[in-house]
């Protein structure tokens, strides 16, 4: 049996920063690789921001070399406006993805606080201070949006790459159990 060996970027979409982070795992350890912001609040139009996503996006997966990538799928707000900008985000992240034929999943918020954190609920900062404790960050971000890139990275690596695009294969609470042995108690 081969050891796993690959690196995952995780992306927390956003139209005024956007978080990422980069794991590498190998075998059972999980290692920090990278993680930080992309900032776009002084940038003045969307189409400027969207640019800057896909041309930082494309640097950092040329530079560390990504197996795979997780996203946060966008959760429904009330701002009609918010929400479409937000999934253009999501969306040319993507597409930096798939021009580097690089296989992404997506992840609810929900379900990456879960993976991270136990708890569906939790906040940003209990995401954080849970990364930090487990990838032994020495200083946590002025933007907490960096962790939550690298918690999307995380659930991923903890759902064995199965987000919302494959639920099909495996969505149910044994198959969490046969595909994760090493995270139940006994």
């Amino acid at each position: 049996m081969s050891v796993e060996d690959k690196i995952i970027l995780g992306i927390d979409p956003g139209t005024t920063v956007m978080g990422y982070g980069l794991i590498h795992v190998k075998g059972k350890k999980v290692e920090l690789l990278n993680f930080g912001i992309i900032q776009l609040n002084k940038l003045p139009t969307h189409a400027d921001k969207l640019k800057r996503i896909l041309d930082r996006l494309d640097g950092i997966i040329r530079e560390f070399k990504p197996d795979e990538m997780a996203i946060e799928a966008p959760f429904f707000g009330k701002n009609v406006q918010s929400m479409l900008k937000l999934g253009r985000a999501q969306g040319v992240a993507i597409a930096a993805a798939l021009s580097h034929d690089l296989p992404f999943e997506e992840y609810t918020p929900r379900r990456i606080k879960q993976a991270v954190t136990g708890s569906g609920a939790a906040s940003k900062e209990q995401v954080a201070a849970m990364l930090q404790k487990v990838l032994k960050i020495k200083e946590l971000p002025k933007y907490l949006d960096a962790t939550d890139g690298l918690a999307a990275a995380m659930c991923h690596h903890y759902s064995k790459g199965i987000g919302e695009h494959n639920k099909a294969k495996g969505s149910n609470w044994s198959s969490f159990v046969k595909n994760n042995p090493d995270r139940k108690k006994s």
